[in-house]
């Protein structure tokens, strides 16, 4: 028996509707449903494919927005940990562990703190960054081990992210941190996640079913990716590591940002690019120090102490005193 390819379109629809709707009817979890916007995705133009995807990514802003009511106090745990010499861990496997790591590892450069104030782990280690690891977020003991040798404490805040909520990996993590007394949350797009009741506070972003069934690398990937970007901007803005949104403390690891650290202190204080090269130099690349020392003629030691009374927040000081160029 030979079968032909039917001709484009002349595909009956109601075939795959049929299709589909007993797959729909069978779901589980949100994240794994079938999108019944997008069951032609394989149909139609380049440009048409794109717009239903566009089309879907639409809606995860409005996700997050709904979400952030619960965001907010995770944001001010981290702050206290912050302040408490604690840090934030962020736990996952897959897509969500990548997010994680990748947001950790910015914080270094964009507000220049030590690398282990914000640490991602991922199930399946440094390798499943790069290619998937089998079974990696299956093994909820070896979550548990991969946290601990971290040494968590009352201080720390330990979250974790999972799309479904369910990845063993990433439970056993949580519960781990939570039994050391640390602060835990989720992030996740199921609102039935068990690792819900894992945490003190659960994050869900509903992002609903993906384009692309179980693709959760999309939607709930660019909800997760959000998140993080507010989660960790925001605890370091009331950290005192912005200027107004000038990040003020940027490392300047390479051309670029040395050129912006120099534009910085010499926009903020009025003073030329030579002079700010040379208090760039006298305060070894940070720029609140060298701001401070621009603006109120003192020497690197006495600009850190001024910062020091003030937690590191550079705007009680320059909000109130002229430029001095």
């Amino acid at each position: 028996m030979s079968f032909s390819v039917p001709p484009s379109g002349s595909v009956d629809p109601s075939v795959r509707l049929n299709r589909l709707n007993r797959l729909m009817s069978a779901q589980g979890r949100p994240t794994e449903g079938v999108n019944r916007e997008t069951i032609f995705l394989d149909q139609g133009e380049t440009l048409d494919t794109l717009t239903l995807l566009n089309q879907q990514d639409k809606t995860v802003a409005q996700a997050v927005e709904e979400a952030l009511p619960q965001l907010a106090p995770v944001v001010d745990a981290v702050v206290k940990a912050f302040k408490e010499g604690g840090r934030l861990f962020y736990v996952g496997a897959g897509t969500s562990g990548r997010l994680g790591v990748l947001d950790a590892v910015e914080c270094v450069p964009t507000f220049g703190t030590p690398p282990e104030q914000v640490q991602g782990l991922i199930a399946g280690g440094e390798k499943a960054l790069t290619q998937a690891v089998e079974g990696a977020e299956d093994d909820v003991l070896q979550g548990e081990y991969d946290l601990a040798q971290k040494g968590i404490t009352t201080h720390d805040v330990v979250v974790g992210i999972s799309a479904s909520g369910g990845a063993p990996y990433v439970r056993g993590a949580v519960q781990h941190a939570r039994r050391q007394g640390a602060v835990t949350a989720s992030v996740v797009n199921n609102p039935k996640a068990p690792l819900n009741d894992d945490v003190d506070y659960p994050v869900v972003v509903e992002t609903g079913p993906e384009p692309i069934t179980g693709s959760t690398r999309m939607k709930s990937g660019t909800a997760q990716k959000m998140v993080l970007n507010m989660l960790s901007t925001a605890a370091m803005v009331r950290s005192g590591r912005t200027y107004g949104n000038v990040m003020i403390d940027v490392v300047p690891t390479n051309d670029k940002l040395v050129e912006r650290s120099r534009r910085m202190v010499s926009g903020l204080t009025g003073v030329s690019a030579e002079k700010a090269t040379k208090f760039l130099e006298q305060a070894n690349g940070k720029v609140k120090e060298a701001v401070m020392m621009a603006v109120f003629r003192v020497p690197v030691e006495q600009a850190k102490a001024m910062l020091n009374e003030t937690h590191g927040f550079i705007g009680p000081w320059l909000d109130n005193q002229e430029s001095q160029p």
